[in-house]
């Protein structure tokens, strides 16, 4: 049995039913979802049966796709209800919460859409369709989108004592996950973060709600072995919780609203467009969704997706590829779309630039435009640094949902050929300012046709290319390849889904070699990364192990020599925290200050991720002619 095979339970269920265990069951829970998660499983309508043993089922009934009450989780064992098998049934299945952003079913009025906040953290891969630099490596499952408190009403000036209460009580849920790490954070440790979530989206914090979902679920993915799971994803996920729960208290006004968050993301009405295609690329999440997403540009060069993801994999991304597009009467496919053009009235646009399509939205084929013509050729003149800045402002860790922008960059480049970096082998190629960009392979699935095309383009240096891509936020520049000019100069190539072919390169004058990077842009020369990995190694092990590393003052020096003496300061109070317990009059151990560790660690966190990306901004500044002697 897996997860997947389980419908999504409500979170105040798991957190209930855990809460009415007693404690000998509590300490048997995490073992028992262990057991349970082994078992055969048997769907018929909407009941999923689970055989606990040879003569004990247990059935979970799910009207409407989730387990919505306690009662939903019958047990046929012969301490039912009181028993540990309902409870872990509940911790075993998907958290549900409100609908993720990642193209969900077009809303009939055209008007609104899930909230971002319940999204999982992104992994490698393809994006969601939040604009995003990644998949939804692992997302919990909608429910209750109807019944969601709306908080698109005026945020007072300051969080009522109640909504500072759920706060608290997110913080303090979250400080002891971090206290145990992953290892210690099981069931128990989960469904008080779920009743915490669940009493955050009560008092209209769907922000914190959400977060914390995603929190549970990357702790189970991480427990459970699950290969798209990632410790940076956990890191973020958790200083974004940890973050938002501590703003709640000290926000006002507009920064409050951004605080809370929206339980659903409305679309505004935007009249009459004119867009002009630009690309097509797979959707392949983690999670088991698939299909397409189609950008396209108005006259302004604004950007805008219209999407077609749904459970289905890479299967369904490949054939949702050549479907119509869901937009008015267009007959387009997405294919056919990222080449050509639509007119839309009664248009309404999401603040990630999704279109929606409505009952009221009327879309009509149009001729559209070369990416060296206009409109489409302002895109790849605006310079570098300003692109990968704005790429930035939309790929923060901790940006707000509602910002909106867009995380793509336009660059003309000439090839230089493959080069081996940590993350695998790379295309280089050089754009204007004398950058060396590495282009990545946007996602490995072997069915889609990302790699193989980049391979082929590595044994063209000296091509030159006009190309989209992802920007990958690193310590030098970096891009998922998605999209370029096709070699001849003639049409485009949706790196994706179109196969390029050796007849379609030109031949090189010479023997082709592994191209080398560019001399001090390996992004190896910031320490940065000595206060990252104490960051990263207490989400698994938790405060305990960083306690027990002794002295970091060698470190902390190396950080004040290369100019970062806020990080050097940041890591000898992170290790002290870790390492600090104070006794009683009788030398007995007292409990850890986990809320001054949880407060430490979110300093950290938040400042490397601050740092970084100012690094990977700086990486982009166009490197200065070299002298000419006479």
């Amino acid at each position: 049995m897996t997860a997947a095979q389980l419908p999504p339970v409500a979170p105040e269920v798991t957190a209930t039913l855990v809460e009415e265990l007693s404690p000998r069951l509590r300490k048997r829970l995490d073992a028992a979802v262990t057991k349970l998660g082994a078992r055969p499983t048997h769907r018929d309508g909407d009941t999923v049966t689970i055989a606990v043993d040879e003569e004990t089922d247990l059935r979970m009934h799910a009207p409407g796709g989730v387990v919505a009450t306690a009662d939903a989780l019958t047990c046929g064992c012969l301490l039912a209800p009181a028993c540990v098998h309902r409870a872990a049934a509940a911790c075993a299945a998907p958290a549900a919460c409100a609908a993720p952003a990642a193209d969900p079913a077009p809303d009939p009025a055209g008007q609104e859409a899930p909230s971002e906040a319940a999204s999982a953290p992104h992994a490698d891969g393809t994006a969601s369709e939040s604009t995003g630099p990644a998949p939804e490596s692992i997302t919990p499952a909608p429910y209750g989108t109807a019944s969601a408190p709306d908080s698109t009403a005026s945020a007072p000036d300051v969080a009522s004592p109640a909504q500072r209460v759920a706060a608290d009580a997110v913080w303090s849920a979250a400080a002891a996950v971090l206290e145990a790490g992953v290892e210690g954070a099981g069931a128990v440790a989960q469904a008080a973060l779920l009743r915490a979530a669940h009493t955050a989206r009560l008092q209209h914090l769907p922000r914190a709600a959400g977060a914390a979902l995603s929190v549970v679920t990357l702790l189970r993915a991480a427990r459970a072995g699950d290969p798209s799971y990632r410790t940076p994803d956990l890191v973020t996920a958790l200083a974004e919780l940890l973050g938002t729960a501590h703003r709640v208290g000290t926000a006002s006004g507009a920064e409050l609203a951004a605080v809370r968050g929206r339980a659903r993301r409305p679309y505004s009405p935007d009249g009459s467009l004119r867009l002009y295609g630009l690309f097509t690329e797979p959707v392949v999440t983690h999670s088991g969704h698939g299909g397409a997403r189609t950008w396209v540009a108005g006259p302004d060069g604004r950007l805008c997706t219209v999407g077609d993801v749904a459970p289905g994999g890479v299967g369904r991304a490949l054939g949702v590829a050549d479907r119509a597009v869901r937009l008015g009467e267009s007959a387009l496919t997405h294919r056919e779309l990222g080449r050509a053009g639509l007119a839309v009235s009664g248009a309404t646009v999401s603040p990630d630039g999704r279109l929606g399509a409505g009952k009221g939205v009327k879309a009509v084929t149009a001729r559209g435009a070369a990416w060296t013509e206009p409109p489409l050729a302002a895109l790849w003149e605006t310079p570098p640094l300003q692109q990968a800045v704005r790429a930035l402002r939309a790929t923060s860790r901790y940006a707000d949902p509602d910002a909106g922008g867009s995380d793509l960059l336009f660059l003309d480049v000439e090839l230089r050929g493959a080069v081996r970096d940590p993350g695998g082998t790379c295309l280089l190629a050089s754009c204007d300012g004398g950058i060396a960009v590495r282009l990545a392979v946007a996602d490995d699935d072997p069915a889609l046709a990302h790699r193989d095309n980049l391979m082929l383009l590595a044994t063209a240096p000296g091509t030159r290319l006009r190309i989209i891509g992802r920007l990958l936020p690193a310590l030098h520049p970096r891009l998922a390849l998605l999209a370029c000019s096709h070699p001849t100069g003639e049409g485009t190539i949706d790196l994706g889904f179109d196969r390029l072919r050796r007849a379609d390169l030109p031949v090189p004058d010479a023997p082709v070699h592994p191209a080398a990077p560019e001399p001090g842009d390996s992004g190896a020369n910031s320490p940065l990364h000595l206060l990252e990995r104490r960051v990263e190694q207490t989400v698994p092990a938790g405060r305990a192990a960083l306690g027990m590393l002794g002295d970091v003052s060698a470190e902390a020096r190396r950080l004040r020599r290369a100019g970062l003496p806020t990080a050097a300061g940041l890591l000898a109070a992170l290790c002290a925290s870790a390492a600090r317990r104070e006794r009683d009059a009788f030398g007995r151990l007292l409990p850890a200050d986990t809320d001054g560790f949880a407060t430490h660690w979110l300093a950290a966190a938040r400042y490397t991720s601050a740092v970084s990306e100012s690094l990977c901004a700086a990486a982009w500044e166009p490197r200065p002619e070299p002298a000419v002697t006479g």
